[in-house]
């Protein structure tokens, strides 16, 4: 799922009934989640100095299990 759907009319694919189909391109919804999810992280951090190195890779990986968290919770 996208979280900006837009129509690419420049790469069109043919359907089986021979009519031009625009592809939806646009930014992955879990993609938006944990971007929003890295940001609240980052700004509720105490010593923004400590958000460098292997501490970028946990919260790289914390927030797109945030993310995943949040797409499980649309499908209830």
């Amino acid at each position: 799922m996208k979280a900006f759907p837009s129509i690419d009319w420049d790469s069109q694919i043919e359907s089986k009934n021979n009519q031009l189909t625009p592809i939806s391109s646009g930014m992955d919804l879990r993609d938006y989640f944990a971007a929003k999810a890295m940001e609240a992280i980052i700004q509720k951090a105490d010593d923004r100095s400590t958000v460098i190195g292997e501490v970028e890779l946990w919260v790289g990986s914390y927030a797109y299990k945030v993310a995943d968290a949040m797409i499980e919770a649309r499908k209830k």
